[in-house]
């Protein structure tokens, strides 16, 4: 059964290559994540039809090609879009350092009014480091507070532990001296009968 929407906006997704904007609009439009890396050549199409605040809508996603060889072939892309979403991944300083590039092109390439999202990708790698991770925004007070009282709960949390330890150690050498003063004693009163 085809169901009927109200209007169909054309949305791009950009960014370097290997920041995962195929592996983003498959999650988005397939609600699965692809483990294998195939790279786009030139450009990809997907569509999804959303239900935005009641009302049906169709996403036309153009997936891009990151590597420079395609960039050409991709701006031609940029008319008409309504929407873009520029990825980058937060492991990769390079990809974000790459932003102002990919700016200048929505500037020269896209109409004035397109909207624009900003796509902070692979931040479960960044969690792979074995410690907590949030973007932050200093200027919008964007997890600032969370991120200091994240690391004193972390700091307070360790320093239990370590006393935890220590008093624990400290039982266990008593025992330890206990054993060796009891052995003394034993042996002591087994030489006194020889």
């Amino acid at each position: 059964m085809a169901v009927d929407f109200t209007a169909t906006y054309k949305v791009l997704v950009i960014g370097d290559v290997n920041v995962g904007k195929t592996c983003l609009v498959h999650r988005f439009c397939d609600e699965r994540f692809y483990d294998t890396y195939i790279s786009t050549v030139g450009i990809d199409f997907k569509q999804k039809i959303v239900n935005l605040d009641g009302v049906p809508i169709k996403l036309q996603i153009w997936d891009t090609a990151g590597e420079e060889r395609f960039r050409t072939l991709t701006t031609a892309y940029y008319r008409g879009a309504q929407g873009i979403v520029l990825v980058y991944d937060v492991t990769n300083l390079d990809s974000f350092n790459h932003l102002s590039y990919w700016l200048r092109n929505i500037e020269e390439n896209a109409s004035p009014e397109v909207v624009k999202v900003l796509a902070g990708n692979k931040c479960e790698l960044a969690e792979s480091f074995d410690m907590p991770f949030y973007e932050v925004s200093c200027r919008g007070d964007v997890n600032v507070q969370d991120t200091f009282l994240t690391l004193a709960r972390l700091i307070r949390d360790l320093r239990q532990r370590r006393a935890s330890l220590f008093e624990e150690r400290e039982r266990q050498s008593d025992g330890v001296k206990l054993d060796a003063e009891q052995k003394a004693e034993n042996s002591t009163s087994a030489c006194g009968s020889c």
